[in-house]
């Protein structure tokens, strides 16, 4: 039987035995493991879009919400409710994003009986607004960034906020967080366009437009506390994290402790935030925001859940914080005093998404054809939300999984870090995988010398092209066709005996074309005596082992070396001890031409909604105009003309949910 229901501040606190995950993805299965940990039914929610996923499969029952976009589901209260009631949930965990902010849904929680695992309602409206809670603080004494934080939202009154604040300003939405909404503005010229712009977003993100307009710290650096509070009056701060290496506004790396605070510095932040929590009284996870400029810090904002780099926190505490949420919302006090909270070593975690940086990080959707990961222990952990053969769709986030790892010291956790990132495969979809790898290892980082804007400076030297094929590389291509091909054939085939006949000198010729366009030639020489692969008037010994699982041992000239090899159809992925390598593998008896559609037509790259239409047809543009903008995975993508022209038909206006590869809009070159 439960014990006694405990009310405090509008909220319930009792013990539960079945809790049901209003969110997806990683975090969802983050939760159901700490959850069953405790001996806890699991109920998973899931959209038309995720009927196999992963957080499904984990969790004891699952309720389909409805169609595959986030409000038709994930953000359907009144659905949730009723797979409350359907599967007996007594309590909701509501991870992060969607609905884990939103007061309106705690407070109908609340009146159904239900527990929340999180803050009360009152609590979430003082905090989760950026303009309350900052008045809120400055009654507290926290220290702020200036800005304006009132309720008119005209042009005028933006624009003289602007004008006294002093550019370059932040404009930031009010309702919400992740980047959503948010705008920096060097220029006065520039501030009312970037209004509209952030606040469209702002609206399709968080169903609020409002904004607010801060100073923008030059070099800075955002350093944010973890925080948790229970219901008996206890509150405890766990040491500090460092989100710095930010894009587009959202966090790709972050680490904890913060390497840019000294001890002194680390105590005064914690005691901030700590006082910052208690003006609320708060009650559950979550964490104070601030920007620093490495020696003086001002309050941001205050997120009233958990958080993507919550465990990095874990890493170097030893507190599984999942687990403490749900002994709050429990009823239970907090197990442990502020004294009893130790700092060991250093922790750091890369965000691994479904994304091209090569195309402006445009986000990539498909079906996960490899799915490789290195194992967990040693300092390693992975947090993932996806399996082989899961589906990334254009509707939510793109993020697959998240690599942390430890060390007793930060560059040993970098290290650990960036060997997790290389040993990691994924195929069928485009990963920032290389461009985590090359962030974390690069000279500024390591030293610590990085501000917000790092990554925007440094991204020609962090999206290089892939590197150049040594023989080899050639030769871990021809091992993986080999491989592939012997897989394929029968025990009998003459190229099972490790890939070559063994009578009669024989060669054969392959050519793997580069994403640059390069092609490269490799001739393997085999039947008589030992292998050899020719490129150039480069002759090497060769010979190959397939292990199985996509590893194959090769011996090109006196070097043996381990490569990931996959071959999809006559795509060839390979990663050797130089690098991640991409080939087309030309077929030599058919044409590999490709065809190549008009450069004169704006195609949608990826399924999404028409936010704004930036040209008129017939308008002369000039090459880079911007002619219209799509929502993409809560993200806004600009399509601009690839020269100078008119803009000869629009084929699409506002509001218009549009497929990949629609033609959107023709442009006419100039003659």
């Amino acid at each position: 039987m439960n014990a006694p229901q405990k009310k405090t501040t509008g909220a319930l606190y009792r013990r539960f035995q079945t809790l049901l995950i209003a969110n997806r993805g990683e975090i969802a299965c983050r939760v159901i493991r700490s959850a069953k940990a405790l001996g806890l039914r699991t109920v998973a929610v899931y959209s038309e879009a995720d009927a196999n996923a992963m957080h499904v499969a984990m969790a004891d029952d699952a309720v389909l919400l409805g169609p595959a976009r986030a409000r038709d589901s994930y953000l359907n209260i009144d659905r949730i409710i009723a797979a409350c009631k359907q599967t007996g949930a007594e309590a909701v965990h509501p991870g992060y994003g969607f609905l884990s902010e939103s007061s309106e849904f705690a407070e109908r929680l609340a009146a159904e009986g239900i527990v929340f695992v999180g803050p009360t309602a009152a609590m979430i409206e003082a905090m989760g607004s950026k303009s309350g809670s900052k008045a809120l603080m400055e009654a507290a004494g926290v220290p702020l960034v200036p800005g304006y934080h009132g309720d008119a939202q005209d042009d005028a009154t933006l624009t003289a906020a602007a004008q006294k604040i002093g550019f370059p300003v932040l404009i930031k939405a009010s309702a919400g967080g992740g980047g959503r909404g948010m705008r920096i503005v060097r220029e006065a010229d520039q501030l009312l366009p970037s209004v509209v712009s952030a606040k469209r977003e702002a609206k399709a993100a968080f169903g609020d437009d409002k904004v607010l307009i801060e100073k923008f710290v030059d070099n800075p650096r955002h350093i944010e506390v973890q925080i948790i509070g229970d219901s008996h009056g206890n509150l405890l701060s766990l040491f500090e994290r460092e989100c710095t290496l930010q894009r587009r506004h959202q966090k790709v790396i972050e680490e904890a402790p913060s390497p840019t605070l000294n001890p002194q510095q680390r105590e005064a932040i914690c005691v901030v935030a700590r006082k910052a929590a208690g003006a609320v009284n708060y009650v559950g996870a979550g964490t104070i925001e601030f920007v620093s400029n490495g020696k003086d810090f001002f309050f941001i904002e205050m997120n009233t859940r958990l958080q993507v780099e919550h465990p990095v926190t874990e890493l170097i505490t030893g507190v599984d914080l999942v687990d403490w949420q749900l002994r709050v919302a429990f009823g239970e006090a907090l197990p442990v005093k502020q004294g009893d909270i130790k700092l060991n070593g250093h922790a750091i975690e890369a965000r691994v998404y479904a994304e091209n940086p090569a195309k402006n990080f445009m986000p990539s959707v498909g079906n996960i054809r490899t799915w490789r990961l290195p194992a967990e222990g040693n300092g390693l952990r992975i947090d993932a939300g996806y399996r082989q053969g899961d589906t990334v769709s254009p509707y939510y986030d793109a993020m697959l999984t998240k690599t942390i790892a430890w060390g007793p010291d930060r560059a040993s956790a970098i290290d650990r870090l960036n060997g997790g990132l290389i040993a990691t495969d994924v195929r069928g979809i485009i990963t920032n995988l290389p461009f985590l790898s090359a962030l974390v290892t690069h000279p500024s980082v390591r030293a610590n010398q990085i501000d917000t804007s790092f990554i925007e400076r440094e991204l020609t030297a962090l999206t290089p092209p892939q590197p150049a094929a040594t023989p080899l590389d050639l030769g871990a291509a021809i091992a993986a066709v080999l491989a592939d091909e012997a897989s394929r054939t029968s025990a009998n085939s003459p190229w099972n005996a490790g890939g070559w006949m063994q009578v009669g000198a024989r060669h054969r010729k392959f050519v793997f074309r580069a994403p640059d366009g390069t092609a490269h030639e490799a001739t393997l020489r085999y039947g008589r005596g030992q292998s050899e692969i020719v490129v150039g008037a480069n002759t090497s010994a060769f010979s190959y082992n397939a292990r199985g699982a996509g590893e194959v041992d090769v011996i090109c000239g006196d070097l043996r070396t381990a490569v990931a090899a996959v071959v999809d159809n006559r795509e060839i992925y390979i990663r050797t001890r130089n690098g991640r390598f991409e080939f087309h593998w030309v077929d030599p008896f058919g044409s590999d031409e490709e065809d190549h559609s008009g450069e004169d037509r704006l195609v949608a790259p990826l399924p999404g909604t028409v936010v704004a239409v930036l040209a008129e047809q017939g308008a002369k543009v000039q090459k880079g105009d911007a002619i219209l903008t799509l929502e993409v995975m809560k993200m806004e993508q600009t399509l601009r003309a690839p020269f100078p022209g008119t803009v000869k038909r629009l084929n699409c206006k506002v509001g218009d949910i549009v497929q990949e590869g629609v033609e959107l809009a023709e442009i006419e070159p100039s003659a």
